[in-house]
């Protein structure tokens, strides 16, 4: 019986973290350990230093229940580019309860391509998320102390839009009413609760550079309104020292390792179909200033992380990506074709080519809309025959793109050498990056051009709702945001099953949120929520403890 992934975890002897540190080039007076194989890092660790490695952003075809393997993939990329001398730091999101706990299970790569420890990485890992949620519940609770105390403000209890933050999926909590029992309980109105990977305290945590403008940028967040329509600020209610303080330790990236013992920096974990999809601003930075090769990824499919990490934080780094690596895999490809997710194991090269279209459109998107050069990575799976690789090889080869097959999860980074040396040859050639809208753009410009450039639809339709709240923001001073679409991830379109390449299609904006704290509006559309659900048997079930202390069933 194969082994695991906890088990192949618990199989590999760590280094300590302070070897970790010097294989990175990190000093080991900027290394605060947290046990042997965890540690942050202290700010000041690039010592100023001129130098930049070049960025390599991993992303994938639309997902699938199948599995794509994106971190899987990111991980032993890190692992083969070492392998063949290169120095090479990768930089990742930190897991959400709600994921480990839920539908999706963890999110720490799988099998031979793995960072650990594992479970600790999966669980609470270092307080980040904890402090987020903190920092979040922080201001609810001030907001509605102050409505009960005087409300000097004149906050309108009816217009409070800064809600409560869980790290658990609990769809019990979306929608409630609060501050019951009387008067000296606060006072009664609808509330509701978000994901803390959709928080806004987490987007602003993942796009600020340091303590200072974290600071500043909570200055920013409004919390409602007052009986005349005016935003009120979390400045103006004198908490956002309070907040910053509470991040103080969660803006130190974290340091760990993968089996192979390459460096790895994990740190923020926003979800690419609710918010922005990329880990701290800071730990990318980081790992571009002390490696030759920084390997970050983007949530989700292209069309969702790849664009927000394109189209909002690369505004905010400074910098672009050298190359991108697309990953996908036949067994998400033969789904995208039409193929139940029980007949997967059969080969179906008809199948592989009707599904290609969709691995086709996020070529062209990352080529064409963003001026990037690409490569696809195709995760090997087990499943997986001669005919369906060669096909998907000279699919991509055919839309001028390479495709090279990496068995990361069985080997390792062993299994992606040849992968690892094309992306380093990829990165070396020039691209002519571009935003997919300009700052110019009005926020309906922006959303038209994302639905019609990325997801190659007909066009965006924006409800009355909507419209008027658009009009509003741009009364008070922010029409010129970046957009952060929040969409199913399992589409193109705004409806989940509608899988493959759609075309001629309308994205509707049921309604917005206006983020000025983090500098975007959020588009929510379809029926995505900010605050997900619990399956019918979800992944907590199968966690445990056994005899011997060991947490065991994480995956």
């Amino acid at each position: 019986m194969p082994l695991t992934d906890i088990e192949i975890a618990h199989s590999v002897t760590p280094k300590n973290i302070y070897e970790v540190a010097k294989e990175a080039g990190i000093d080991e007076k900027f290394v605060i350990p947290y046990g042997k194989y965890k540690a942050k890092i202290e700010p000041g660790v690039t010592g100023g230093s001129e130098s930049v490695g070049k960025l390599i952003l991993v992303t994938a075809m639309t997902p699938t229940p199948a599995g794509e393997g994106k971190t899987t993939v990111s991980i032993g990329l890190a692992d083969a580019m070492r392998r063949t001398g290169k120095k090479v730091v990768v930089a990742l999101r930190e897991p959400s309860l709600g994921p480990v706990f839920g539908l999706k299970g963890g999110a720490t790569g799988g099998g031979r391509s793995q960072i650990i420890p594992m479970e600790d990485i999966n669980l609470h890992f270092n307080g980040d998320f904890h402090a987020v949620t903190s920092a979040n519940n922080l201001l609810a609770a001030i907001v509605d102390n102050h409505i009960r105390m005087g409300n000097e403000l004149g906050i309108d209890p009816a217009s409070v839009c800064f809600r409560r933050a869980l790290d658990m999926d609990d769809r019990q909590l979306r929608y409630i009413v609060s501050g019951l029992g009387g008067s000296a309980h606060g006072v009664p109105r609808e509330d509701g609760f978000d994901i803390t990977a959709a928080s806004e305290i987490m987007a602003i945590w993942c796009l600020s550079s340091d303590i200072w403008e974290l600071k500043q940028r909570f200055s920013k967040i409004i919390v409602g309104y007052t009986y005349d329509k005016r935003p009120v600020t979390a400045g103006e209610l004198k908490v956002t020292g309070a907040m910053a303080a509470l991040m103080t330790e969660a803006m130190k990236p974290n340091l760990v390792q993968t089996l192979e013992g390459t460096p790895v920096l994990v740190h923020g974990g926003p979800f690419a179909n609710i918010a922005h999809g990329s880990n701290t601003i800071i730990a990318t930075r980081t790992a571009m200033h002390i490696a030759d090769y920084a390997i970050t990824e983007a949530g989700f499919g292209a069309d969702l992380g790849a664009e927000k990490f394109l189209d909002i934080k690369c505004r905010l780094l400074g910098a672009e990506p050298s190359g991108v690596v697309m990953v996908a895999s036949v067994r998400a490809l033969k789904m995208h074709g039409g193929v139940a997710k029980v007949d997967l194991g059969t080969e179906d090269v008809p199948a592989v080519e009707r599904g290609f279209k969709n691995l086709q459109r996020h070529l062209k998107n990352i080529r064409e809309t963003f001026g990037l050069n690409v490569i696809t990575a195709l995760n090997k799976f087990y499943s997986d025959t001669p005919k369906e690789i060669e096909k998907v090889i000279e699919l991509c080869r055919g839309a001028g793109v390479d495709c090279v097959p990496a068995d990361v999860y069985s080997s390792g980074g062993e299994g992606a050498r040849e992968l690892a040396e094309k992306v380093a040859a990829l990165a070396e050639k020039e691209s002519a990056f571009k935003y997919c809208y300009s700052d110019s753009d009005t926020v309906e410009e922006k959303l038209d051009k994302v639905v019609k450039k990325v997801y190659r639809g007909a066009g965006v339709e924006i409800t009355k709702a909507a419209a008027q709240k658009l009009e509003r923001f741009r009364e008070w001073g922010y029409g010129s945001l970046p957009v952060c679409i929040a969409k199913t991830q399992y589409s193109f379109t705004d409806e989940a099953k509608r899988t493959g390449a759609p075309e001629n299609f309308i994205v509707t904006v049921r309604d917005v949120r206006l983020s000025a704290g983090a500098g975007f509006i959020v588009a929510l559309t379809g029926d995505i929520i900010t605050m997900p659900g619990l399956p019918k048997h979800p992944q907590a079930e199968n966690i445990d403890i056994d005899s011997d202390g060991n947490i065991v069933g994480l995956m």
